[in-house]
């Protein structure tokens, strides 16, 4: 568990850690890049590496929050992936069912296992699930994520790789764009973005702008038509059973 920098959630939690490419927009793998450094310092949980791995013992960590959180949960890993168990995928939502003071925010690349397993999940209030989406070809992965039972529903369109065209945004209650960042970043247009927003406007969805992304995203921001776009769905909670 940790706080987090990330712009559209309060802080981490990976009862999961690991990962493997699926597709172009892994090409930068953050979380893998940190995976390296948290291994050359030591940190126990990043011994493997990058291979996928569950941690029993984060499971507990969400009870002992005091407070309601907004939580990214597996900034570190997918929880989706072929090699995390149903079994293990099923404590997850357990602890998140267990905890509903908290918004937990879940994002993968997935969708089609995703699809694939979620009658098989309980989807509690408090659950949001994403699907990330780089380019036009990934578009897929949206139609997935709306047969699925989540309150909340989000695309997290980062790192934007390619104009998307028409989106269908039926169903869809949160959008997420940005830009890729690091050494050596693919540039995101920003005819891209716009696009992107009009259609969040015509349809009445929430629209959050991350950052502009380059090798300097701190300089670079995240302002769009001269203003910041920190839209979110709203958000529910109840006490903690």
């Amino acid at each position: 568990m940790a706080q987090s920098s990330i712009e559209w959630t309060e802080m981490t939690w990976n009862p999961t850690t690991g990962c493997s490419k699926i597709s172009t927009g892994c090409k930068f793998c953050y979380a893998e890049i940190m995976s390296k450094r948290l291994k050359a310092m030591g940190v126990e949980k990043y011994k493997d590496n990058f291979e996928v791995r569950t941690h029993e013992e984060a499971l507990k960590i969400p009870y002992t929050w005091k407070h309601s959180k907004v939580v990214f949960v597996n900034s570190m890993s997918d929880l989706f992936h072929k090699e995390i168990p149903l079994e293990f995928i099923q404590k997850v939502f357990k602890v998140m069912n267990d905890n509903p003071q908290h918004v937990f925010q879940v994002l993968t690349k997935r969708a089609e296992r995703l699809l694939e397993l979620h009658t098989e999940l309980k989807w509690t209030h408090n659950i949001w699930m994403g699907v990330s989406v780089e380019n036009a070809k990934e578009k897929h992965r949206i139609d997935d994520l709306r047969k699925i039972n989540a309150r909340v529903k989000f695309l997290s369109l980062e790192p934007l790789l390619a104009h998307l065209g028409e989106i269908n945004l039926e169903n869809i209650d949160w959008v997420i764009v940005g830009g890729e960042s690091g050494h050596k970043p693919r540039k995101m247009d920003a005819e891209w973005v716009l696009d992107i927003q009009e259609q969040c406007k015509e349809k009445s969805v929430a629209f959050f702008f991350k950052q502009w992304g380059g090798k300097n995203k701190k300089a670079n921001g995240r302002i769009l038509n001269g203003r910041t776009y920190d839209e979110m769905p709203e958000i529910e909670l109840q006490h903690s059973v």
